[in-house]
């Protein structure tokens, strides 16, 4: 079982507005891992003088960052706390994990969301982080009160998790996320390990190969993707969506004006945060039926 070893306060670059969220840079050690790996969390306004408990976001970066990505490119301190104050979110704890890799601009070795040979990074983040984040910060430990989303390799590797525990979430999203063809990413042309785990976790494949009941299953997740009209992994995600269609599992799929980049990804979060808030909200019948074991 991993063990929390810090938890600092994240110096922030802009002006503190009033119900202001806080955001943590945090360390922890990993037993599956054997390193220690750090991971960012950001607590909405009121909850260090509460007592309260909150649902819970986990967001993934894009190849090429770390857990701070969304912090300083993504902007998503101000967005949250935009999102909450306009009651358009509803007030959240967001966990940002870190899937860097260990060379040059955080590729290479270790990179990604998925386990590869020696690294089983599901295996920390399902056994090792939720367990950690559900301990040490005042979260609603169910299905339906945690939620996963990401951009691009994290765009793919929410959808894959919640795939494959869909016991666990009760949102997954994504943002031009690589959800088909998955060897058209850039990156996976100099990693084999990495090139690999993205096509073993194809979600668009997922789904074409799913039984009756995990299909009944993957009905009890909320679903979102968005990605943009000129991306290159809009057909990927075009794909997904009819892969989803054709099973009759409900999704929301969003197509705007736009290429893959921290703008779109920015400009995609806020109706993100919405579309997770409402599945939050108690009266919500997010699950259509029983999982089946």
């Amino acid at each position: 079982m991993g063990k929390l070893l810090e938890r600092r306060k994240a110096v922030s670059h802009f002006a503190k507005q009033p119900d202001s969220g806080t955001v943590e840079h945090c360390t922890m050690s990993s037993d599956i891992l054997g390193v220690n790996k750090e991971f960012s969390v950001y607590l909405p306004a009121g909850y260090e003088e509460s007592d309260r408990r909150y649902p819970v976001m986990f967001l993934l970066h894009p190849a090429g960052g770390t857990h701070e990505i969304w912090i300083s490119m993504g902007q998503l301190p101000q967005i949250a706390d935009d999102a909450i104050r306009s009651g358009m979110a509803v007030p959240m704890i967001i966990v940002i994990p870190d899937a860097s890799g260990d060379e040059e601009f955080h590729l290479g070795k270790h990179l990604g969301f998925f386990s590869v040979p020696g690294w089983d990074y599901e295996g920390f983040f399902h056994n090792e982080l939720i367990p950690l984040i559900d301990s040490s910060y005042r979260t609603i430990a169910d299905k339906k009160h945690r939620a996963i989303t990401g951009a691009s390799m994290g765009g793919e590797a929410s959808i894959a998790y919640a795939q494959k525990h869909p016991e666990m979430y009760g949102t997954s999203c994504a943002l031009c996320g690589i959800l088909g063809h998955p060897e058209q990413s850039q990156m996976a042309r100099t990693d084999k390990d990495y090139a690999d785990s993205l096509v073993a976790n194809n979600p668009s494949a997922f789904v074409e190969n799913a039984s009756a009941a995990t299909t009944d299953n993957l009905k009890t997740v909320r679903w979102y993707t968005d990605c943009g009209d000129s991306d290159y992994f809009i057909e990927g995600n075009t794909e997904f969506f009819l892969a989803m269609k054709h099973k009759e599992i409900p999704i929301d799929f969003r197509v705007r004006s736009g290429v893959h980049g921290w703008y779109y990804w920015t400009t995609g979060l806020a109706p993100i945060l919405h579309f997770i808030s409402i599945g939050f909200l108690p009266e919500f019948p997010y699950v259509s039926q029983p999982l089946k074991r």
